[in-house]
Order: structure tokens, then C-alpha cells, then sequence
């Protein structure tokens, strides 16, 4: 064998053998970083889309899912809680982010079926902001969007209002924390914030009716409160207002205003008391575009029906 040969095959070979001595190095190397940012309480961290990071494209426990493609194939892009705005451009729009087809392309008008593993319905909307058409799925459902939301997905909501006369007594275009608690009086009722300042928001009326009190109970309970009665046993209440804007004896409908948020009566702090009342008990609260979860907190927004 010409010996130029055979000293270019053994050059060769030494090179391909340090190569992959240099590789096992860098995966021992990154492999040992791990373990120490581990035990330091720390991550590696991964570049990915905003409002992204804790989504890794597989479908699990307690997670609504869609997929690229029919029959739940193609990429999965899982979420654990209400959308509004998917967004359209990369890198900011929630994306596909398993393996498969579509992977990398923004979910917005993109998707063709879905999974609920979720425990409560969860609801997917033609329109941004839980607006348009709209199809259902219950916990644990699986299934094709229909032939007028596949390829049309534009926000989800998980638990929404599904019936019922009531909206969220504001205006479109805020967003209000609805807290419960099982220590509430009464248990069912919900306090509802708007950060950072509550002070003076607008109030309306949750539903069509005729207002049946306007009182005043000073520095303790309710302090300044309206109830407004809407038919078959069903009445509202709206507590701790800085101000009364309504009679009573008055119609209103949805779009009344009737006061404005206070820090009146036994209140600890700003915010709007709000009940549901049937045949003069309180039930859990109920919202055509969305309602609270009990027991916890979750931001509700008014998307149908705008003042």
C-alpha cells in the first residue's frame, strides 16, 4: 500500500477518534452542568414563544389540546387555562409545539381537533376575545372542530358561562379578578377586584329588572347596596358602592349603569360584593361570557352585549 495512503487512513482515524472522545466530553460536560444547576435549585434555560414557557407540546393531565390535523395527529399545542388572543406571528403567537405537522406554526385559524383533559368544559371561540361561534367540550372529550371552527380557533375559555340571564356587571374591554372563598357570607356570593386600583369603576346591572332596594347599612356589612329583581325568584345584589345611581322601582337592563365601586359598609378594601339569589337564597355565580370558579380566583371579562 503507497504509504502516503496509508498515513492520510490512520490521520484519518485519529481524527474521527478524537471527535468522538470530544463529543462524549461535551455530553459528560452538559450532563454535569445539569446536575449541578439542579442542586442548586436552578434550570437551564431555552428560548420560547411569550406566555409559552411552561407549554412542551404533550398532552396531559388537566390540560386542554389542539392538534394540527384531524383525529387528534399532527402537533399538539396544551394549555391549562383561558386564551383570549393566540396571537399571529412568531415569535410572540402561542404555537404548535410537539412533533409532527404543523410544529412551529402559530395555533391562530390553525387547528382541526382537540383533547380536554382538563376537569371542567372548556369552550373554543371563532373569534379573539371569546367572541363569535363557538363549540364545546367536556371533560375528557376528544374530538374534530366542527366544520365551522376547524381552521377558524381563535381564543378558548375554560369553564364558561354555558346559560343563564346574567353578565358580568361591567363594561366590555375590562378585566376583573372573581375571588371565592368558603368562608364568604354568604359562602356563595364573589368579590370582584380590578388591579391595581378598584375605586370608582363603573357597575351595571347583571341583567334585565326592576331595582327593589337602594340602602345603607353605614360602617358595617353591606354599607351602600342595590338589589335589583329579574323574575321567577331571581334577584342580584351589589354591595360596598361608592355611589347609588339608581331608584327604586327603576327598570334597567344589562346596560344600565347603577353605581360604582366603594370601600362602604364592613369592606376591608375597594372592591364589588356581587350575589345571585333564587327565591332569596344565594347561589353559585354565573356568567354568559365566563364565571368564577369556587373555591379560588380567576379574571373574567365581559366580551358580549357591551354597555
Amino acid at each position: 500500500m503507497n504509504v502516503r495512503v496509508l498515513v492520510a487512513r490512520t490521520t484519518l482515524h485519529e481524527m474521527g477518534v478524537g471527535m468522538s472522545r470530544l463529543a462524549r466530553w461535551k455530553r459528560a460536560a452538559v450532563g454535569a452542568a445539569t446536575v449541578a444547576l439542579a442542586a442548586a435549585g436552578l434550570t437551564m434555560a431555552s428560548a420560547a414563544p411569550a406566555g409559552a414557557a411552561a407549554r412542551d407540546g404533550v398532552c396531559e393531565g388537566g390540560e386542554f389540546c389542539y392538534y394540527y390535523n384531524s383525529d387528534n395527529a399532527g402537533s399538539v399545542s396544551d394549555f391549562t387555562s383561558s386564551v383570549a388572543d393566540y396571537g399571529t406571528t412568531q415569535p410572540s403567537c402561542y404555537d404548535f409545539k410537539g412533533p409532527g405537522n404543523g410544529q412551529g406554526q402559530c395555533i391562530k385559524n390553525n387547528a382541526a381537533s382537540v383533547w380536554n383533559r382538563s376537569s371542567v368544559k372548556v369552550r373554543v371561540y371563532y373569534n379573539s376575545n371569546y367572541g363569535g361561534a363557538y363549540q364545546d367540550f367536556a371533560p375528557g372529550a376528544k374530538g374534530n372542530l366542527n366544520t365551522t371552527l376547524k381552521n377558524n380557533n381563535a381564543s378558548h375559555q375554560f369553564n364558561p358561562g354555558t346559560s343563564g340571564q346574567f353578565w358580568l356587571p361591567f363594561p366590555c374591554g375590562e378585566t376583573w379578578e372573581a375571588g371565592t372563598r368558603t368562608n364568604h357570607n354568604p359562602q356563595n356570593s364573589v368579590d370582584f377586584n380590578h388591579y391595581p386600583d378598584d375605586l370608582g369603576w363603573k357597575v351595571y346591572s347583571s341583567a334585565p329588572g326592576t331595582v327593589s332596594k337602594v340602602a345603607n347599612t353605614g360602617s358595617t356589612s353591606y354599607g351602600r347596596y342595590i338589589v335589583i329583581d329579574h323574575g321567577s325568584g331571581w334577584q342580584t345584589l351589589y354591595a360596598h358602592l361608592s355611589s347609588q345611581d339608581v331608584a327604586v322601582g327603576q327598570r334597567v337592563t344589562e346596560k344600565t349603569m347603577i353605581g360604582r365601586v366603594g370601600n362602604t359598609g364592613g369592606s376591608t378594601g375597594p372592591h364589588l360584593h356581587f350575589e345571585q339569589k333564587l327565591n332569596g337564597v344565594a347561589q353559585k355565580v354565573k356568567f354568559r361570557d365566563g364565571s368564577p370558579i369556587y373555591w379560588g380566583k380567576t379574571n373574567l371579562r365581559r366580551t358580549t352585549n357591551c354597555p
